[in-house]
């Protein structure tokens, strides 16, 4: 089973986003739960959270969420970002022979201007993360964030595709205008 996890700051449409894509992953039984961790929202975060059944924490510690998640299998997400294809079957696959962290394969249909991705440096859950959960027990230390348990070396590659949570927030840019 898996846990997805997800920290959010005032995006409740991308919020909307991710969950919405998740829930095949929930039908299907490998999303066991989703937790969304808080940085003070004014917004709808709370309520799209709670319509999801998702837990919405608004004062939290990673390693206290990590140690109380259901799921033996983390996955680390952007909010905005969502899977696509035959990502379920690619994570239930992976979990079940896979032993170390692992990113999706970045969008072909979503990609960055040819100049920001050679000067910009990519987020470090752009591709999200998927890691065991004693491997994210582990490492967490008290006032970390998601971002810090990310690791850059040794992670594999699944073969589905995410799309970025920047897309979603581009969106979202050119709505307000």
């Amino acid at each position: 089973m898996l846990t997805v996890i997800m920290e959010t700051h005032d995006n409740e449409a991308e919020l909307v986003q991710t969950l919405s894509a998740l829930v095949s992953g929930a039908v299907d039984g490998l999303v066991s739960d989703v937790i969304i961790l808080d940085h003070g929202s004014c917004d709808g975060c709370s309520q799209v959270a709670d319509a999801a059944g998702a837990r919405f924490c608004t004062s939290w510690d990673l390693g206290e969420i990590l140690r109380s998640a259901r799921g033996e299998w983390m996955l680390l997400l952007e909010t905005g970002a969502r899977p696509c294809g035959r990502w379920i079957d690619d994570i239930a696959d992976y979990m079940s022979s896979g032993r170390t962290a692992a990113r999706f394969s970045p969008s072909r249909l979503h990609r960055r201007p040819f100049l920001k991705r050679l000067t910009a440096r990519r987020a470090p859950l752009e591709l999200g993360y998927l890691l065991p959960k004693v491997e994210a027990v582990a490492r967490a230390r008290a006032g970390m964030r998601l971002n810090d348990l990310v690791a850059i070396q040794g992670v594999r590659r699944l073969s589905s595709e995410l799309v970025p949570a920047w897309v979603a927030l581009g969106h979202r840019a050119t709505d307000d205008r």
